[in-house]
């Protein structure tokens, strides 16, 4: 495929906007300085601001950067594959993929997509500088969105991104515009910062950009939905397309990251130069005569060493396996947090840990309802390992129900990745023992006189054994028998009642006050006027079921003896 001129790219671009995902479709999350994305939208729609036409980043390069030439492959041929990306382009790309999928493995994002859409907007950054940790020398701006010429976008940002404080450009790898990446906003390196000027950043949203909605981007129709999403020209997308296929049918090889306002191009051919003519010698004179001077002594030149071409540089070591740290086990009661958080090592090929190693841990296979990790309320995250290579991911808390579910940690460079996969169990949560009611009094039988109220009446809440504080009980008069008692009619009862209101009516049920941090409270007085002597029935409840029946007999009014 030809690279793509700059009258194509300077067609109208239709970009779909910020839309980030829903919060059932989140991708790995923040663990101290990891790779994380934020959620919102399910999807882009035409009228977004991104959809404006913004013009092309690769106006203000010269002709030669904006539209490369491409370095013939081997036998000649010129075909731009993967071996065209530079090195660091390509690793945000492959780290896109194995973020997104972690978090949306429905997707299935190929990094060639984001790699197609990288070469269309920047050229991978190439002319701008990309250093190794994904930011580039020189900022990687589109033009102002001042109405003249492309859309109006008046600032969103106060400049922090685009350098704009009056009107909002595209910038960055992949030329997002700042509104769009308010939403999309994703760390993709782990440095604790979310900046689309970083192609490691850049990578990471537009991959999830490309996904929202719920695609499958091994369906034609839903790939050809995400790029004209992204930029709504067939023409592009016929572009992106055509370079993803490239980059998918070649190697995975990357190229050193070019230098500012260069790009990797075809040696210059051999021009010959003109032969040396001699210049003819002026006719001799007599030479004058003069003394022989003292030859002065030089010291003997100290050999240049020359590099051995039989020893070459060592290639760095690889990422050589990945592996568990411990034997612990993933079981936890529903609704509980685990132990522990899983421990994984990262070793390279020189057998030394692999310091600063991503690792992509993420449940899959869930069916217990939701189990996910306790700092982030996610299921998935993104950790580095430490000096001893183990990267140690949150604590785990147990889905609400009994289930099992496979916990998954995934290493990855550029030659490769590994995986652990871990069973992980929950079990039924044992049923909460019930709260028990008891007398706190003494327990003595409960007697009065006809007219004498019943004070002091004290009641304990308790569950195994423990205090139940900020417990509501009920107090209400029954009649019936145990196991069918029934409230007593209030327009029929004669028994014991409680007074309430400021007109003393008369109540036969009554909450009282809550159970305090010792687990007691006390029965409003219950009053016995005008009650005919027999034995009455008091029930306390509690909302979980507890009962207690105390029975308070009533006996005939005591009479004075006569004088």
């Amino acid at each position: 495929m030809k690279p793509l001129h700059r009258h194509v790219v300077n067609t109208s671009r239709k970009v779909l906007c910020t839309a980030a995902l829903a919060a059932s479709l989140t991708t790995a999350a923040v663990v101290t300085n990891t790779p994380a994305a934020d959620a919102g939208e399910a999807e882009p729609t035409p009228d977004s601001p991104q959809a404006a036409e913004r013009g092309d980043a690769r106006l203000d390069l010269p002709g030669q950067l904006a539209d490369p030439v491409v370095p013939p492959a081997a036998g000649g041929t010129a075909a731009e594959g993967a071996a065209g990306i530079p090195a660091t382009a390509l690793d945000a790309y492959k780290r896109a993929e194995v973020a997104v999928a972690a978090a949306l493995p429905k997707c299935k994002l190929p990094w060639q997509l984001i790699a197609g859409i990288g070469r269309v907007e920047s050229v991978h950054a190439s002319g701008y500088g990309l250093k190794d940790d994904g930011t580039t020398e020189r900022p990687i701006r589109g033009p102002r969105l001042d109405g003249n010429g492309f859309a109006k976008v008046l600032d969103t940002d106060k400049g922090e991104f685009d350098g704009d404080t009056e009107y909002d450009r595209a910038f960055g790898p992949l030329q997002f515009i700042p509104s769009t990446w308010a939403t999309w906003k994703a760390d993709g390196n782990g440095d604790g910062k979310r900046d689309a000027n970083n192609i490691y950043d850049a990578a990471l949203g537009a991959g999830l950009y490309l996904c929202s909605g719920g695609k499958d981007l091994s369906n034609p129709a839903d790939l050809d939905k995400a790029i004209l999403s992204y930029n709504q020209s067939r023409e592009y997308v016929n572009s992106v397309l055509g370079y993803m296929r490239q980059y998918q049918q070649d190697g995975t090889a990357g190229v050193p990251n070019p230098p500012v306002g260069n790009y990797p191009t075809p040696p210059a051919p051999h021009v010959p130069t003109a032969p040396h003519v001699p210049t003819p010698n002026p006719p001799a004179s007599k030479p004058t005569p003069t003394p022989d001077p003292k030859p002065t002594p030089k010291p003997d030149p100290k050999p240049t060493p020359t590099p051995d071409p039989s020893k070459p540089t060592p290639a760095p070591a690889a990422l050589a396996g990945l592996g568990q740290v411990g034997d612990a086990k993933l079981e936890a009661e529903a609704g509980s947090t685990f132990a522990d958080g899983a421990r994984f090592k990262a070793v390279l090929s020189d057998g030394k840990p692999a310091v600063g190693q991503a690792v992509v841990v993420a449940v899959e296979q869930d069916t217990t309802g939701g189990t996910g990790f306790v700092f982030v309320n996610e299921q998935s995250v993104v950790v580095r390992t430490d000096a001893q290579g183990i990267a140690t991911a949150p604590r785990l808390k147990a889905g609400p129900k009994a289930g099992t579910f496979t916990l998954r940690a995934t290493a990855y460079d550029s030659k490769g990745q590994f995986t652990v996969a871990l069973a992980g169990k929950v079990t039924e949560k044992p049923a909460e023992k019930p709260v028990a009611l008891t007398r706190a009094d003494g327990g003595a039988a409960v007697e009065v006189a006809a007219g004498t109220s019943v004070k002091d009446l004290r009641f304990l809440a308790a569950r195994d054994g423990k205090p139940e504080a900020g417990l509501k009980v009920t107090a209400e008069l029954v009649t019936g028998k145990p196991g069918a008692w029934v409230p007593v009619d209030p327009k029929t009862a004669k028994g014991p009642f409680f007074k309430g209101g400021a007109d003393g009516q008369k109540l036969f049920s009554v909450e009282l006050p809550k159970t305090g941090a010792d687990g007691k409270t006390v029965l409003p007085e219950l009053l016995t006027t005008d009650a005919p002597a027999g034995t009455y029935h008091l029930r306390l409840t509690t909302a979980d079921g507890a009962e207690l029946i105390v029975d308070v007999t009533v006996t005939a009014p005591k009479t004075e003896p006569k004088a």
